[in-house]
Parts: C-alpha cells; sequence; structure tokens
C-alpha cells in the first residue's frame, strides 16, 4: 500500500501543461482506474503498462490502484502519459525509489514488452517543462534530438521502462547519445528559373517584402506554380522565436522530419484541391489537430488550382486570415493553433482552360460562372495582390539574358522588411500586419493627394474599406523596395494595379 507522483506533460494546442501522474495502491480486488479527464488512449492504457511492466521484469501489483491526472479540470490524451504511470503504479505499489525522479518529467508510449516508443508534441512538452523548472526530462530515443532543441533543460533518453527502472536504482544509466549531425536541408527552388513573368516576379517580390496574400490567374504552363513554389525561397530565415513555434506547431502534427532540428526556413504547405475543411484549418475526432495554414504559420499556403477547391474550405480561411489564429471549438474545450500564413492562390481562367485563352474555349456560360464563384469577395477582399499572369513567349524562353536570382531578390526583400519593422516598432515587423489604426494615424497616415487613387476606386465600388488599407500598405511595400521612405503616388499606382489584375 503506498501513494506515489511522477510528472508527465499534457498538450492543449502547442502549449504544454505539466501534469501530476499520482498512483494509490490500496486494499482490495486488483483493478486499476484511470480518473483526471482521460481520453480513449490513455483508459486503454491499463492493460497497455500492465504489459509492460511485466516483461521489464518489475512486479506488478496485485491491488486495488487508482491513477489520477492532476489537475484534473484539464482533458489529457495521447499515450505519452504511459511511462510515468507505470512509474507511478511502481513506486506506489512495488517501492519503487523516485528520488532521482523528483524533479523530472517523463514522456513516452510504452510497447507491450515495456520498449519506450517516441510521441508527438515533444517539443512543447519539454519547453513547458523547461518553464515548470524540471531538472531532468527523459524521454523515448526516437524523441531525443528534438528534446534536446529546448536549451537550459538536462534531456536524457531511455530505450526501455527496464532502464528507467534500473536507473532509479542505481544499477543502470540513462541514454546520453553524441547529437546527430543535423540532416541535410533541400536547397529552395531559384527564382532564376522563372523567365518571362517580370508581372508575376513582381508580384511575388512583393508579397515577401510585406507579407501580402497573393492571387495569381492565368492560363495553365503560365508559370503561376512556379512563382509560389519560389516565394519561400526569398523569405527572410525565421527567428529562433518564430523557429520554435513553427518546429512546436509541426511536432504536435507528427511532421517533424527526424533529425531536422529547429525549422529555420519558412515552410511551405501545399494541400491538393480536395482537401477538406478540417485538413485546411484544423480540426479532426477528439482533441482537435493543426490544419495545412497552422502548419504553414511564419510561411506559405499555397492554392494550387484554388478554384477546384470546396467554396466551404475556402471561405473556411477568412477568419484564420484576418486573425492569425485558429480557434478550434469542441464539446471538451477550445483549441488555438497560431494561423499567420501568406496566402498564395493560383487558378485557372475557366474549367476546360485551354491554350489561346477565351478565343479557344469551350466551357458553357454556367460552368465559367460556378468555377469563378468559388472564389468569394470576402475571400479576394483579403487578397492584397490580385495579378493576371500572361502565357509566356516563345522569345522569354530562348533569351540568353539570365533573370535575377532568388538571392538578388532576397537581399532586397531583407532590406525593405528591415526598413518595415523599424518604422512600425513596437506594433509590428511588416507592411502586411501594421494594424488599420496605425496606418491611418497622425504619425503615418498619407496625404490625400497621395490616397487619391484609392478614394476613387473607393467611391466607384472598387475597393472596400478593408481594401483601401490593404493597397496602402502595398504602397509602402512598393516604397520600401524602391529605397523611398514615404509612397507617392506613383507607388499607390503600383499597388491598385497590383490589386486589379491587369490593371484594368
Amino acid at each position: 500500500m503506498g501513494y506515489a507522483k511522477i510528472r508527465s506533460v499534457a498538450l492543449q494546442g502547442v502549449v504544454g501543461q505539466v501534469i501530476v501522474v499520482e498512483a494509490d495502491v490500496a486494499p482490495g480486488l486488483p483493478s486499476l482506474v484511470v480518473s483526471g479527464l482521460p481520453d480513449a488512449a490513455l483508459t486503454e492504457a491499463r492493460d497497455r503498462i500492465r504489459a509492460a511492466v511485466h516483461n521489464s521484469g518489475a512486479t506488478w501489483p496485485q491491488q486495488r490502484i487508482t491513477v489520477n491526472l492532476l489537475p484534473a479540470h484539464v482533458r489529457k490524451h495521447g499515450s505519452g502519459f504511459d511511462t510515468a504511470m507505470a512509474l507511478a503504479v511502481l513506486a506506489a505499489g512495488a517501492n519503487l525509489p523516485t528520488s532521482l525522479l523528483v524533479d523530472a518529467v517523463v514522456l513516452g508510449e510504452l510497447g507491450l514488452d515495456g520498449t519506450l516508443r517516441p510521441v508527438r508534441g515533444v517539443l512543447p512538452a519539454v519547453l513547458a517543462a523547461s518553464r515548470a523548472g524540471a531538472g531532468l526530462v527523459v524521454v523515448p530515443p526516437g524523441n531525443l534530438e528534438e528534446a534536446r532543441l529546448v536549451p537550459d533543460v538536462r534531456v536524457r533518453a531511455a530505450d526501455c521502462l527496464g532502464r528507467i527502472i534500473g536507473f532509479v536504482h542505481g544499477t543502470e544509466s540513462l541514454l546520453d547519445p553524441p547529437p546527430a549531425p543535423p540532416a541535410a536541408q533541400r536547397a529552395p527552388a531559384d527564382l532564376a528559373d522563372v523567365l518571362g513573368q517580370e508581372r508575376g516576379r513582381r508580384a511575388v517580390e512583393l508579397a515577401a517584402a510585406g507579407r501580402h496574400h497573393l492571387a495569381m490567374f492565368g492560363p495553365p504552363g503560365a508559370g503561376k506554380t512556379m512563382l509560389a513554389q519560389r516565394l519561400p525561397g526569398i523569405l527572410p530565415e525565421l527567428t529562433e522565436e518564430e523557429s520554435i513555434e513553427v518546429t512546436a506547431l509541426h511536432s504536435v502534427a507528427g511532421a517533424l522530419p527526424p533529425g531536422g532540428g529547429l525549422i529555420r526556413r519558412a515552410p511551405l504547405q501545399a494541400p491538393h484541391h480536395t482537401a477538406s475543411i478540417a485538413a485546411l484549418v484544423g480540426g479532426g475526432s477528439g482533441i482537435a489537430k493543426p490544419g495545412a495554414i497552422s502548419l504553414a504559420h511564419q510561411g506559405v499556403l499555397f492554392l494550387d488550382e484554388c478554384a477546384e477547391f470546396a467554396a466551404s474550405a475556402l471561405n473556411a480561411l477568412r477568419e484564420p486570415l484576418e486573425h492569425g489564429e485558429v480557434r478550434l471549438r469542441r464539446v471538451h474545450g477550445e483549441t488555438v493553433y497560431p494561423a499567420n500564413a501568406q496566402l498564395v492562390l493560383a487558378a485557372n481562367p475557366c474549367p476546360c482552360a485551354r491554350p489561346g485563352g477565351d478565343a479557344m474555349c469551350q466551357c458553357p456560360p454556367g460552368a465559367r460562372i460556378r468555377y469563378r464563384s468559388r472564389l468569394s469577395g470576402p475571400l479576394l477582399d483579403r487578397v492584397d495582390l490580385q495579378v493576371d499572369v500572361v502565357a509566356v513567349r516563345s522569345a522569354a524562353l530562348f533569351d540568353t539574358e539570365p533573370a535575377e536570382s532568388s538571392a538578388t531578390v532576397a537581399a532586397r526583400v531583407v532590406r525593405a522588411r528591415q526598413a518595415a519593422a523599424h518604422r512600425w516598432a513596437p506594433h509590428a515587423r511588416s507592411n502586411g500586419d501594421v494594424p488599420a489604426t496605425v496606418l491611418r494615424g497622425r504619425r503615418f497616415r498619407l496625404p490625400r493627394t497621395v490616397l487619391q487613387p484609392l478614394a476613387t476606386a473607393m467611391d466607384r465600388g472598387q475597393l472596400s474599406a478593408r481594401g483601401l488599407d490593404r493597397t496602402t500598405r502595398v504602397a509602402w511595400t512598393v516604397a520600401d523596395l524602391d529605397g523611398r521612405d514615404v509612397p507617392v503616388l506613383d507607388d499607390v499606382y503600383e499597388a491598385l494595379e497590383m490589386r486589379s489584375r491587369s490593371g484594368r
């Protein structure tokens, strides 16, 4: 008979909370009851951890066992509590010493043979343990490299439950292999590969410099996909804080490549056009999982053939684009995932998209209308840059003059980003993120003579109030790229043209 406790971590979205796994062993019929809002995976852990204990050479207490997960009002999910539950039961009912685990946090799923298997979300879990003052974090070997990304906390691995039992008895040591060499990362596609698309290249550069959303319309083969795929290559590298946040999101989703370390480059997500609402914004049964827009956080969400997506799925992106986060409400609570991504849309002019444009189109008028109506007005109103990408002429493909590389464009983007960050501090770090109140405030308000083209377009019903603000932000980006401190009339004209597709 006895009582013991071991600490572990529960995740709510990408936020971890240290959980106390306490076990009480009392006289009575042999049983194991788990309380504290466990999910199905935790309820099923009863037989799993019993088999793991037996196959690790330890003795399972043949008494009434109660395992509680504190705080009891926080919902727990997943199999990452297995190892902590097994150790707490052994400490309470089999006199397993826990002095070496007093300030430790234990993570890991148990196999029936007692091996520790990797779990998702280890990076945010170790971050939570570090903030809670844990002196030691024990993880499965498959999660060791990810856990080591968190500084100021001692991380060790255990390949099986028997090793942890031997460690607390002083007969074995936890694993501490040397860090693996970083995995080679594939170089991003180069913008120099895109030939004869000056307008498209300019739009992509503006999008990168100001963190603006972008939509490209044009016939197949014009270069829309090539341009979108090269946008991450001209974005600045992520800061340390951004890298940790992005890596934590991929860890929770189980999309973190093994041995990849922190994600330093802006991620690119390009879901298929059959993707559901849950796949795009997050969701699923039980705990809501991050969707493509969250996995593209601080990077690019590219929807190729966007007019083929379900209209409901596209419209579900409107709130995340506006607020930079996704709030998924379920019966058991709310999960919040960051979703500050740049949206890039690419669409053909009609379903058949035949070469030769409208003259060769064989689509009935109704089909063209239905095709274009998938992109609703409220969604497009949130897209700062809307450009037509025309078919490439043969002369451009045979031109011997090389196009600008991604490195050259990226250098201009960095300078523009630095100018914007200095100007808008502390309100925003880029033109696309500056609040409207700051944009229209006395300090940064542009003269009416400069904004006259936007005022005229708004009075004609061609521009909404949101569209006016977004076009003004693009004008600031044009000025930053061209080295001007304040936008001039030509900058506003270019920004307006970049929002009206061909400038009509």
